[in-house]
This record gives structure tokens, sequence and C-alpha cells, in this order.
């Protein structure tokens, strides 16, 4: 369980974050994306058609009990994380595409999120006190564009400051996860031990086979393998910070606690699953690169014969 504190020092870094994402668009962003929408619209349909029928699929396959699914096909209905821009960028992705489809999704959430939760909660069964009211998921979003907003001004008023909150925001989405890692999980080391492995196998898989069937899914739509590897990342990486927000502030005793399980744990082991991801996708791209390389010369060889 989380603190009235705790809960409302996660506010206050959710919006930082936001405030970050907003100041890393500007409207030509978005000009750019509806002139070339292909790659925003295969991230939008990996990320709310993929993700949602995933986390409902894994719910179903492992029984989980009504808190547990709910916690889960929450943490599936999310839009992507900014924490991904900072995985795309080490993983020599396409940076544009990830900053984009983050900031979409994070748009489009405001109606995708609440209307796929009632759908998926109700697929499983799932109601009366396990239900995440969809107008407490619908209030925190338009709450969050507020920063959103803010953070475009930003950077069209002062570039300089516009980079730093950027910056600050990106890597306010590790901050969340290092808090939750240093306030959530000593007081629950108990319940921790004792949380059965298809909960632990449910919040690894959860990101692992959403970045491969991304991957697959965008890879058949033909985008290179690039921009595939950008989308594979984006829609594994959801926004675990905001789901920990909307369930404590939707639930309190022992039932946020068990609500909170699955997202608190998906928060902390997608870091280190998207570090080893990144660190293969990043040895395709060099490899890719040199073999590109290795072409041309190649070719420039046998013209100067």
């Amino acid at each position: 369980m989380i603190t009235e504190f705790e809960t409302q020092l996660l506010g206050l870094m959710m919006m930082v974050i936001m405030l970050g994402m907003g100041a890393s668009l500007t409207y030509r962003d978005f000009l750019i994306a509806f002139r070339r929408p292909k790659g925003v619209l295969v991230g939008m349909v990996c990320q709310y058609g993929i993700m949602p029928f995933l986390g409902f699929s894994l719910a179903i396959v492992l029984d989980f009990p009504p808190a547990i699914a709910a916690g889960l096909i929450l943490m599936a209905c999310m839009p992507g994380g900014t924490t991904s821009n900072i995985f795309s960028y080490f993983s020599k992705g396409v940076l544009a595409l990830s900053i984009m489809m983050t900031s979409v999704s994070t748009l489009v959430a405001l109606v995708m999120v609440p209307a796929l939760l009632a759908f998926y909660t109700g697929a499983a069964g799932i109601g009366g006190e396990f239900s995440v009211p969809a107008t407490n998921v619908a209030q925190v979003l338009v709450v969050l564009l507020v920063p959103t907003m803010i953070g475009m001004v930003l950077r069209k008023v002062n570039p300089n400051i516009g980079a730093t909150m950027e910056l600050i925001g990106s890597f306010m989405g590790i901050v969340v996860i290092v808090f939750l890692l240093a306030t959530w999980v000593p007081r629950n080391h108990e319940l921790l031990a004792i949380t059965p492995f298809s909960v632990y196998f449910a919040s690894i898989g959860l990101g692992l086979i959403g970045m491969a069937l991304g991957f697959g899914l965008a890879r058949l739509l033909r985008q290179d393998r690039n921009r595939s590897r950008t989308i594979a990342l984006e829609t594994g990486i959801q926004n675990g910070p905001l789901a920990v927000l909307i369930v404590t502030l939707s639930f309190s005793g022992a039932i946020q606690q068990d609500v909170l399980l699955i997202p608190v744990l998906y928060s902390l082991f997608i870091v280190i699953s998207s570090t080893f991801v990144t660190l293969y996708f990043r040895r395709l791209a060099d490899r890719e690169a040199l073999a590109r390389d290795q072409a041309k010369t190649g070719t420039v060889l046998q013209a100067s014969r």
C-alpha cells in the first residue's frame, strides 16, 4: 500500500514527466506525423491493439483472481512511457518516431484507455469493488495533459528551457521507478516473497512479449528493421508510474495492495528487461550500419575500376 504523501509525491513526479514530454514536442512534429503517419499508426495498433489483448489473455490463461487481473489489464491498457525514448535513443532507434508514439498514445489515451479498460475488464468478468472506474482514469489523464501543453509552450517560447525540461522529464521516469523500489518494496517484502511465480511471469512477460509482438507486426506492416525495433520498445514499455498513480487514487487498503502488485512489479522489471533488449538492438543496429558501409565501399571500389 502507498501512503497519501507518497501518492501526492508520485502525482507531482508524473506532472514533471508529462511536462518533459510536452517540452520534447513542437507543433511541427505533429504536422510531420500527419504527413507521414504510417509509423505512428502502426505504433498505435501495437499499443492499443496488441498490449490490452495480451494483458487480458495472460490474466485468463494464468487464471488470476479479480484484483491481480484488474492490475494486469490496467497496466496493459496504459499509453507508452517516456522512458522508452531513452531506451530508443541508446538502441540507436528512430528517436523522432519514439517520441511521437509516446506523445500520440498519451493524447489518444483519454479516449482509448477508459474504453479498452471497460471492455477487457468486462470480458474478464471483473466487476464491483475490483474494477477501475473509467472516470478516475479520464480525470487523471485530463490533469496530466495540462503540463504536457505547458511543456510544448515552453519549448516554443525558449528552446533551451524546453530541452532542459525534456531531459529532466525523461530521467524522471527512472526516478519514479527508484522511488517505488525504495519505498514500496521494503514495506511489502513479505508479500513479494509469497507472490506466485505466475504473477512475476506476467509482470515481466507483458513487456517482453509485447516487444516481440510489436516488432513482428511492424515488420509484417512493412516497417524497416530500425523502425520496427523502435516500435517494439514503444509497444512493450508502458507508462507504469501512471498505472500506479491511477491505482492509488482508485483503491485503498488491501484491495489497493493487490491491484497495485503487477503495476509495481512491471515498473521495476521493465527497466531491467528493456536494458538487455536495448543492448541487443544496439548490436544489431551496429551490424547493419557496418554492412551498409561495407556495401558502399564495395560499390565505390567497383566504380573506380
